[in-house]
C-alpha cells in the first residue's frame, strides 16, 4: 500500500525531529545529516525547532558541531567527528567548481597557494576573525579587498583544501581555525557516498535519488548508485530505508527559520509547498524565508519586529489557519522567545 501524501509528510517531519525533539545540539545535527548554515541565526533556529530546552548560547558553545563549506559549496553545520571524511568527499569537488569565480576575482592559483602557506603560519593555536586574517595576509604582501568577495572565496578554498574550518564566533564575527587542531576525533566510513546516502534518507524519510542529488550537489548517477547500495525500499516514486516506519504522528505547528533543511532537502517540494505560494518563500537570489509549518506543510511565512521590550513574531499565512494551529504557534512563539532570551508575542 502506497502511503498518502499526509503520511509521507508526517514521516518526513518525524525524520527531521519536528515531532520528536532531541535533547542536545549534536543529536539534532547528526539526525538531520547537516544544517545549512550560511546564516548563523537561521542555523540556530533550525536547531531550536528540533530540540527541547536548548538556548541559542548552547548552540554557539557546542564544539561537537562545526561549520564549513560542504554540500553545494554552501556552509553547513555538521558533527565535528564527521568533518574530515565530508571534507574529503566535497572539498576537491568544491575547489574545482570554484576555480572560475576565483579567476574572476584575480585569485590566481599561485596567489591561492601563497595564501594557504601564510594561513598555515597565522593560525596555529589561534582562532582569527576574517579581518585579522586579511591583516595577516596583507602583511605578507597578499592584499585582498575586504569589501569584495575575494576574502570569502579564499577562505572557502582553504577550507575545501582541508586547511581550516569555522571556529566559535567572536560575538557576531565568525572565526577560523586550523582543521587539524579543531578536530580531535574522526570517523571514516568505508563507503562515503553510501554513508552520506544513508544519512540523507535517515534525515529526510522518503525521497528520490534526484532529491539526494539536489541536496548534496553530487552527480545523479552517483546518487542512484548510492541508493542501490543501500537496498532502499520503493515508496511510490521515491525510496526509504528498510527500517523506516512509514507511519508517524501528525506534525505539530512549527516556526522554521530561514533556509530550513525541511524544505531544502528535496528537489521536488510540491508535497510540502503549494507551487502557487513558492515565490513567497523563495523570492529569488537564493533567499529562503522563515516559514510556518502546519501538519507538515508550509502554510505561511513569518518575520519579527523588535522593540526594546518585546519581539513581535508576525505570521503571514497563505490562508486562514484553524484555531488549533494558532494555539500551537503561540506555544512556538513562547519557545522562540525562551530560546533567544527575549519576550516574544504572536501577531497574525
Amino acid at each position: 500500500m502506497t502511503p498518502s501524501d499526509n503520511d509521507i509528510r508526517a514521516v518526513r517531519a518525524h525524520a527531521q525531529l519536528l515531532t520528536a525533539p532531541a535533547a542536545d545540539v549534536l543529536a539534532v545535527v547528526g539526525s538531520v545529516a547537516a544544517v545549512q548554515a550560511q546564516s548563523t541565526p537561521a542555523a540556530r533556529l533550525a536547531i531550536r525547532a528540533r530540540s527541547q530546552g536548548l538556548t541559542a548560547p548552547d548552540v554557539d558553545a557546542s564544539h561537537a558541531v562545526t561549520r564549513t563549506w560542504l554540500m553545494r559549496k554552501t556552509l553547513h553545520l555538521v558533527p565535528t567527528a564527521d568533518l574530515r571524511w565530508l571534507n574529503r568527499l566535497f572539498g576537491p569537488r568544491n575547489a574545482q567548481a570554484g576555480q572560475g569565480r576565483r579567476r574572476q576575482l584575480d585569485l590566481t592559483d599561485e596567489l591561492c597557494e601563497r595564501a594557504l602557506g601564510k594561513l598555515q603560519d597565522l593560525l596555529p593555536g589561534k582562532a582569527l576573525t576574517r579581518r585579522e586574517i586579511l591583516d595577516g595576509l596583507a602583511a605578507d604582501g597578499i592584499a585582498l579587498d575586504a569589501k569584495s568577495q575575494a576574502p570569502a572565496h579564499i577562505l572557502a578554498y582553504a577550507a575545501n583544501r582541508g586547511l581550516l574550518c569555522r571556529g566559535q564566533d567572536d560575538g557576531t564575527e565568525p572565526t577560523y581555525v586550523l582543521l587539524d587542531e579543531w578536530v580531535t576525533e574522526s570517523r571514516t566510513p568505508d563507503e562515503p557516498h553510501t554513508e552520506l546516502a544513508h544519512r540523507y534518507l535517515t534525515a529526510y524519510g522518503v525521497a528520490t535519488a534526484e532529491d539526494f542529488s539536489a541536496w548534496a550537489g553530487l552527480p545523479l548517477g552517483l546518487c542512484r548508485k548510492a541508493f542501490t547500495a543501500l537496498d532502499a525500499v520503493p515508496v511510490g516514486n521515491a525510496f526509504a530505508l528498510s527500517e523506516t516506519e512509514l507511519s508517524a504522528p501528525p506534525c505539530p505547528p512549527r516556526l522554521l527559520g530561514a533556509f530550513d533543511t525541511y524544505l531544502l532537502g528535496y528537489r521536488d517540494r510540491e508535497l510540502l509547498l503549494d507551487p502557487a505560494e513558492a515565490n513567497r518563500v523563495n523570492s529569488g537570489g537564493g533567499m529562503i524565508a522563515p516559514t510556518v509549518l502546519i501538519d507538515g506543510r508550509i502554510a505561511g511565512t513569518w518575520h519579527t519586529k523588535r522593540t526594546a521590550k518585546l519581539t513581535k513574531v508576525v505570521v503571514e499565512p497563505f490562508g486562514s489557519l484553524p484555531r488549533s494551529a494558532l494555539a500551537g504557534l503561540e506555544s512556538e512563539v513562547d519557545d522562540y522567545g525562551r530560546f533567544l532570551g527575549e519576550t516574544a508575542a504572536l501577531v497574525s
